[in-house]
């Protein structure tokens, strides 16, 4: 199915998601990758770079007016434009280099603050995302609905990253599932498959996009930088990504966060993720 031209926002970052992929798809399929640890310890690949310059000169031609603000190339929003392009140009950089999946491109438009269009595209397995406000979210043009575990559906899922185990207890009823990228970790409670995704450090690039995207697929998006989790909290960057702030190294500021396919839903899990 063709994804749905639900207005030109979207269309472009479409079809500047799917440029992009394939250009990832062929660093993708090298057999060697030029690769570096950045200051945090996180990965950075060549192919990274060269998916934000990509990135980079498309929306700067597109609109020129728009601020940019990047993982690898613009982690500061310093413009006066209040329409900001917030784009993770290969989030799952290390499934990528190892040659795992769930690695994709993450693309909102955030006007006046706030997302207002959505693009995500995984390209390795073909799934694009895409959710403008008010309107709804789609994965490959179809409509996408975060679900709560029924009976007839009992076994549900919780995707978390990789520190959350060291971190957190988890109390849940729910089978454990580390996918590797913030933002597919995300989405996947929007289509259904996550009841609950919890994030203890993603950066505004890795949540923004895959944010509006759970909000227009009727599930629930919390910021949890206020220390949430059980009185308490590891990590609580900043309280709340939303709305963007000018002058901020964004880079060093990360996001604590949690999605949940219903509000009660997310109200149970912030009561049973204890800090360890």
């Amino acid at each position: 199915m063709s994804e749905p031209a639900t207005s030109v926002d979207a269309r472009f970052g479409v079809a500047l998601a799917r440029e992009v992929g394939e250009a990832l798809l062929g660093y993708f399929r090298r057999e060697s990758l030029q690769s570096e640890l950045k200051s945090d310890y996180s990965l950075v690949t060549e192919a990274d770079i060269a998916a934000d310059e990509l990135v980079a000169r498309a929306v700067g031609q597109a609109y020129p007016d728009d601020a940019l603000l990047s993982e690898e190339l613009s982690p500061r929003y310093d413009s006066a434009s209040e329409s900001v392009w917030v784009v993770d140009p290969l989030d799952g950089t290390t499934n990528f280099a190892a040659g795992l999946q769930h690695w994709g491109v993450c693309l909102a438009r955030v006007v006046n603050g706030f997302p207002r269009t959505a693009v995500l595209f995984f390209p390795a397995l073909d799934e694009m995302y895409v959710a403008v406000e008010g309107e709804g979210a789609t994965l490959n043009g179809r409509r996408l609905h975060a679900r709560v575990p029924s009976s007839a559906r009992p076994h549900g899922i919780l995707a978390c990253c990789s520190r959350t185990p060291r971190l957190y207890h988890l109390n849940l009823p729910y089978k454990v599932r580390v996918l590797g990228s913030s933002a597919y970790g995300l989405v996947a409670v929007a289509r259904g498959s996550a009841a609950i995704a919890f994030e203890t450090r993603p950066k505004i690039w890795d949540l923004a996009a895959a944010s509006l995207v759970v909000r227009e697929a009727g599930g629930v998006f919390r910021s949890l930088g206020g220390g949430l989790l059980g009185g308490q909290s590891h990590d609580a960057g900043s309280a709340a990504p939303f709305p963007l702030c000018r002058g901020l190294a964004y880079a060093q500021r990360s996001y604590p966060v949690l999605a949940a396919a219903s509000a009660e839903l997310a109200a149970f899990a912030i009561e049973h993720i204890e800090p360890r």
